[in-house]
């Protein structure tokens, strides 16, 4: 999944953009720990109530 490769290298950029986007969210749900991408990804998934295609389509677009 290219957006997840472009989202590890530029996540402090998307992570702003997301608390922007999404305000609701938290530094606690957007916390990146290696290994553990696609736990954080399941979380945002959730907490936003969007698959996982709506996801990488969100960060896409950022």
């Amino acid at each position: 999944m290219k957006n997840l490769t472009e989202l590890e290298g530029k996540w402090k950029e998307q992570k702003g953009k997301l608390k922007q986007k999404f305000a609701f969210l938290t530094d606690n749900d957007l916390m990146f720990e290696e290994g553990k991408k696609d736990e954080m990804l399941g979380k945002l998934q959730i907490k936003l109530g969007k698959s996982m295609e709506e996801l990488n389509k969100v960060i896409s677009e950022l």
